[in-house]
């Protein structure tokens, strides 16, 4: 099976001439900021298939702007797409050795082998810089070593178990998606782990009863060892690619914004440069910005205005007509507050400086228009079931100020915890109404300038990210006079502080981060699709198209071997229906090792189908034909399964299984045909004129693009 590798190397050279293709772009960012050492968050999985991609010994010196930008000569194209290429590569034997450790004969594994060496799609996407190979090439890898661990004893069976834990590891690594199969193959441990506890025969050792504690040790052992092989080594590795992420990428980058103010301040440059020298404790006079801590992807600062809300708003409510305090997403001087003592008249922080801790109740004063932070029972303009938050101003209509907060510090390890620059997540909770300042979600209209409402909410209880706040930058106040105040809003003062999160702070907060992103990425895009699309092939993408020529590439399947999978997928659920009524019928048509076998042949097959494929319905981002390539290489490795089934088990008479080989081979033959059909646009060569390509459009939803010359 080694052999089928082969075609795999002219493939690769092939696409040496190509330039920047579909995903490529976006991939070649995240090597560039990889080289640079510059942080960045993606959305589609964890690091480890980027720091792969980055071992190509790319310098990082290429803007990547535009599909199909010619590569200049410092881009080792060759060695970007060579660890894709070997990956899909490898997948063809590993396919092999699945359907040989599932207990099929050599030619079925063989056949299966074929499939996959003939999938045009598969080739496609191991051409490139991309990460789906690799996945591809993971997962099987994980299936191979857990079927060879329980197919095999003695001690060397323990070192395919402990593979099989590092590749489902490596899966996860490089994308997200690499869990489903995790989850399968842990499923599947369980189950021979629930048999192996009853197993009577463990306890022979040599024609010897072992005693019972020696039994239940045996059992002990094997339990363990498979928890820790498959459940706690990935757990360790998948910390480890992110110790190795989060350590390659020290340098402020592009992603800044989407991190909370303590890892911004953790990165060299960006925050740290504005931050570095600030006060750590926050004290009477402090003059501060506060960031929402729930505000992302995009970061917001408490904020107020010379404008005031409306007297009257569309739907004829009024308000108080005082200053507007809003969330504004940019850095702003009218983001700055300066904490006052309500017992106190002085703005200076006084020497030594008072902290102000958990529970104290303080003012805030806005620094550029005096005014300080108030809410009333006033209803909020877009959320009229809160509190209006405004800067108060005096009408003398009998509206009195109600702007004293006390500062509670949500992650505090004491009830005297002095309120910290960056590091402490507080709430500022209204005295006299006891509401909580937050966000609502809300945009304001044209008069608020649409920036985020803030409100006082009454019902907020408990830990909510919207009524938490950080203060971002700090200084000490020095002076009382109002000019003299905003030539220091202008001119920070430094002092020392210092600020590190631990690995696994950074680490949860870059997992939730990652979560929040792709749960907000849904957006439309010329070649995305759904899941109910993947299945029949209704649609393709066009990963590179020549600038002066009709050579192009595309991610199209082979229309045969889609349909026969398929196929494959309805046989096998019928017959194992079939299987089960026969049985609860008592009739036994097939032997127990005979249904067994079969049975977990489809739990692995047509199961890594299923786990690959069912949870993109419930994915609320963009979707494309390659997310679907997992899932079709184990739908494709099902086929073979069910054949074999069909011709060792239930056809019984000769004629009848000479009709099957013969069908077989005629598949296998127009496999091949739509191979040979679909390789111009699977490799970009040789180049199809009008007349050519248009026959390739087998459906009318490909995007099959024609240059009229």
């Amino acid at each position: 099976a080694l052999t089928t590798m082969l075609p795999a190397v002219p493939s690769l050279l092939m696409c040496l001439w190509l330039c920047c293709s579909f995903d490529e772009l976006y991939y070649g960012q995240f090597v560039s900021l990889y080289v640079k050492r510059l942080f960045f968050i993606d959305d589609s999985g964890p690091p480890l298939g980027h720091m792969v991609l980055a071992l190509g010994g790319f310098d990082g010196n290429f803007v990547w702007n535009r599909i199909g930008a010619e590569y200049s000569s410092n881009v080792p194209v060759f060695s970007l797409r060579a660890i894709p290429a070997l990956a899909g590569a490898f997948c063809v034997p590993l396919g092999y050795q699945v359907m040989v450790e599932l207990g099929c004969s050599h030619l079925t594994a063989l056949g299966a082998a074929l499939l996959l060496l003939l999938e045009n799609a598969l080739i496609t996407q191991s051409r490139f810089m991309l990460l789906e190979s690799s996945l591809i090439f993971f997962l099987l890898l994980a299936v191979v070593s857990y079927l060879r661990f329980r197919n095999n004893s003695g001690v060397s069976c323990w070192g395919w178990l402990v593979l099989s834990g590092v590749s489902c590891a490596c899966a996860v690594g490089v994308k997200y998606m690499g869990l489903f199969t995790h989850l399968l193959l842990l499923s599947l441990a369980a189950v021979h782990t629930w048999r192996l506890i009853g197993d009577r025969t463990l306890g022979n050792t040599n024609g010897c009863r072992l005693s019972l504690l020696c039994l239940q040790m045996t059992v002990a052992v094997q339990v363990f060892a498979r928890c820790l092989a498959l459940v706690v080594l990935p757990v360790l590795l998948y910390l480890a690619f992110f110790f190795i992420h989060l350590n390659l990428l020290y340098r402020s980058g592009p992603h800044d914004q989407m991190m909370s103010s303590a890892f911004q301040a953790s990165l060299e440059g960006g925050l740290s440069r504005i931050t570095q020298g600030q006060p750590l404790e926050v004290a009477y006079g402090s003059q501060v910005t506060l960031r929402s801590v729930s505000s992302q992807p995009v970061p917001c600062w408490l904020h107020s205005h010379k404008a005031n809300y409306p007297i009257r708003y569309e739907n004829g409510r009024g308000s108080s007509h005082q200053q507007q305090v809003t969330c504004y997403p940019f850095k702003d001087v009218n983001n700055w507050w300066i904490v006052k003592d309500p017992g106190r008249q002085d703005l200076a922080v006084s020497s030594p400086p008072r902290t102000v801790k958990h529970g104290d109740i303080v003012q805030l004063l806005h620094g550029m228009t005096s005014r300080f932070l108030n809410t009333h029972d006033v209803a909020a303009p877009m959320s009229p079931h809160s509190q209006e938050v405004s800067g108060y101003i005096d009408f003398n209509v009998s509206m009195p100020a109600q702007n004293l907060w006390k500062v509670d510090i949500v992650n505090r390890e004491s009830d005297r915890a002095v309120w910290k620059t960056i590091v402490s997540e507080v709430r500022l909770v209204h005295v006299n109404t006891s509401a909580v300042l937050k966000l609502s979600g809300q945009s304001l209209p044209e008069w608020g300038f649409r920036q985020l409402e803030v409100v006082g909410d009454k019902l907020s209880k408990g830990y909510q990210p919207s009524g938490l706040w950080n203060v971002e930058e700090h200084r000490y106040g020095r002076s009382q006079e109002q000019k003299e105040r905003e030539l220091e809003l202008h001119s920070p003062t430094h002092i020392d502080v210092s600020h590190n999160l631990t690995f696994m702070a950074k680490f949860l907060e870059l997992q939730v981060r990652s979560m929040l992103t792709m749960r907000n990425e849904e957006t439309e895009h010329k070649y995305s699709s759904s899941p109910l699309e993947w299945v029949t092939m209704d649609t393709n993408i066009v990963y590179w198209i020549h600038p002066s020529s009709n050579a192009q590439i595309h991610l199209i399947g082979n229309a045969v071997t889609w349909t026969l999978s398929n196929l494959g997928l309805v046989l096998f659920a019928v017959l194992f229906v079939w299987h089960l009524l026969r049985h609860q019928r008592r009739s036994l048509d097939v032997s127990k090792d005979a249904w067994r076998q079969f049975a977990e042949a489809g739990a692995v097959c047509g199961g890594g189908w299923l786990v690959n494929y069912l949870p993109f319905f419930m994915m609320e981002k963009t979707l494309f034909l390659y997310h679907y390539l997992p899932a079709l290489t184990f739908k494709i490795l099902l086929l073979p399964v069910v054949l074999e089934h069909l011709h060792t088990h239930i056809l019984r008479s000769p004629s009848q299984r000479r009709v099957l080989e013969g069908t077989v081979l005629a598949a296998l033959a127009a496999v091949y045909l739509c191979y040979r059909a679909l390789s111009p646009v699977t490799y970009g060569q040789p180049e199809l004129n009008s007349t050519q390509l248009a026959s390739l459009r087998w459906r009318e939803s490909w995007d099959i693009l024609l240059r009229r010359h």
